[in-house]
């Protein structure tokens, strides 16, 4: 018998059908991540904030700029390309910001200079846990105060969904896009 996590299968007992029925689902289908969250139904309930919500202080491209480069420096392709194929044309990626998501150092050619400064302090928080001090002044200036909370918050929930997804080693979604 293993341990390890994975997605649960139906028939799900009422209480996580009562939970699963508050996640996205396409036609019925609910993302295998979701059916690995319910492997707890505390965690499935309270795991992971939904910040994919109108209430957002954020704007839809600027919360995928963060969930891109999170699960990209986290190396979390089912993540990230499930993300690139909902979110991508609705956020006005182009195909070389899409690619530049999962890229090195940040190209200032590929994005305006407050999205730039962005993937610095992602990438920052990502590596040392906090913003480096050449980056967080932009940040400061660029992000409201609720704005840079939502960030941090978005940053800390999509590592917790990287580790969730990489340690189930949860295959692509059939329709997510793959890293470049």
């Amino acid at each position: 018998m293993t341990n390890r996590l994975s997605p649960i299968a139906e028939p799900f007992q009422p209480d996580v059908a009562a939970a699963l029925a508050a996640y996205p689902q396409q036609d019925g289908y609910i993302l295998s991540l979701f059916r690995t969250f319910a492997n707890s139904l505390r965690f499935l309930r309270k795991g992971v904030p939904n910040l994919l919500d109108r209430e957002s202080p954020l704007s839809l491209r600027i919360r995928e700029i963060v969930i891109l480069r999170v699960t990209a420096n986290k190396n979390c392709e089912y993540e990230w390309g499930v993300h690139v194929s909902i979110f991508a044309a609705a956020a006005k990626f182009s195909q070389a910001q899409v690619e530049a998501t999962r890229s090195g150092p940040v190209d200032p050619d590929l994005w305006s200079e407050p999205e730039a400064y962005l993937l610095k302090a992602i990438d920052s928080l990502c590596s040392t846990g906090r913003i480096e001090d050449d980056v967080i002044t932009r940040f400061e200036s660029d992000w409201t105060k609720e704005q840079q909370l939502e960030i941090f918050a978005l940053c800390g929930a999509y590592h917790t969904i990287s580790f969730v997804a990489n340690s189930a080693r949860l295959p692509n979604e059939s329709f997510g896009a793959l890293f470049p």
